[in-house]
């Protein structure tokens, strides 16, 4: 589910583009293997629609984005250095930087776009360094049965660095609290709506309300909203996050459009923080695809 405007540029993309949307600069593309359509502000991807899938596409993007500076709520928004109130790699002078980190407010380039007649590969790096010692890459593989999207941090610098962080995946579902997260029965968690409280869940997870999770757990995951069953694989992510506002929607999602989106992300939380040394790198990544019937 994506804005009617968003809709209206891919609509009229033959093959690969850039061009403007909601005050940013967007690379589209609409090809034979599916669509995909991303932001250089953010570096954040904000639609993609494998070839034959019949849907509205796999990401759900709010229909009244935010000005610049604010950030788009919706697609996969970049968490780094840090993610939430993990502040471990914030390096202002009293841990105030942006909420969710750096990464989402800055500006990207593409740096390659390699093709082939399956889908495309984009790799992009900030226009400018977004911390001291780590550096960041993105890279984003697209076709006809998946989206597999990884962010890789390299420590550049002399001194250990911990980070937190997220691939903050916003996902398009016929209903939020009719939806059933399969692969997490028996997993701890900790309630972010009950304090941090450290509980077990008990069978599967099905979503009727709003709720706010940070999972244990690298197993795979699928999604369940009645219409489409979702697989969701995570690498070097030993925390899920599981969330929704419930009826308490932010300011920029109206009521009709909140009930659209479940969010299910790889991350690496206080859960399971990394950290890195000179030299090192660090690969957080998520891969969706189509599972089979139950």
């Amino acid at each position: 589910m994506i804005p009617q405007s968003l809709r209206t540029l891919l609509d009229e993309t033959r093959g690969q583009r850039r061009a403007h949307w909601a005050g940013r600069e967007l690379w589209l593309a609409n090809e034979a293997w599916g669509e995909l359509a991303l932001s250089l502000q953010g570096g954040q991807l904000l639609h993609f629609l494998p070839a034959g899938d019949g849907s509205e596409g796999w990401l759900w993007v709010t229909p009244t984005p935010q000005d610049l500076p604010g950030a788009i709520r919706g697609g996969i928004p970049l968490c780094w250095p840090w993610f939430a109130d993990d502040r471990y790699a914030d390096e202002s002078e009293d841990h105030s930087g942006p909420f969710h980190g750096t990464a989402r407010l800055a500006d990207w380039r593409l740096d390659a776009v390699d093709e082939h007649e399956e889908g495309v590969e984009l790799h992009l790096s900030p226009e400018t360094r977004l911390h001291s010692q780590l550096t960041a890459r993105l890279v984003v593989q697209a076709n006809a049965r998946r989206l597999h999207v990884e962010l890789i941090t390299e420590h550049v610098g002399e001194t250990p660095v911990k980070i937190s962080g997220a691939l903050h995946s916003y996902l398009a579902v016929r209903d939020a609290f009719a939806c059933r997260v399969e692969g997490l029965a028996g997993a701890r968690y900790l309630d972010k709506l009950a304090g941090f409280a450290d509980r077990e869940q008990q069978g599967e997870l099905g979503v009727r309300g709003g709720l706010d999770r940070i999972y244990h757990s690298n197993a795979e995951l699928t999604l369940d909203d009645g219409a489409r069953r979702l697989r969701i694989a995570r690498q070097g992510s030993d925390s899920a996050v599981v969330w929704h506002p419930g009826e308490a929607l932010p300011e920029d999602t109206p009521t009709e459009a909140g009930h659209r989106f479940l969010c299910v992300e790889s991350a690496n939380t206080r859960l399971d923080p990394v950290w890195l040394v000179p030299g090192a790198q660090h690969l957080l990544g998520t891969t969706l695809s189509l599972a089979l019937p139950a």
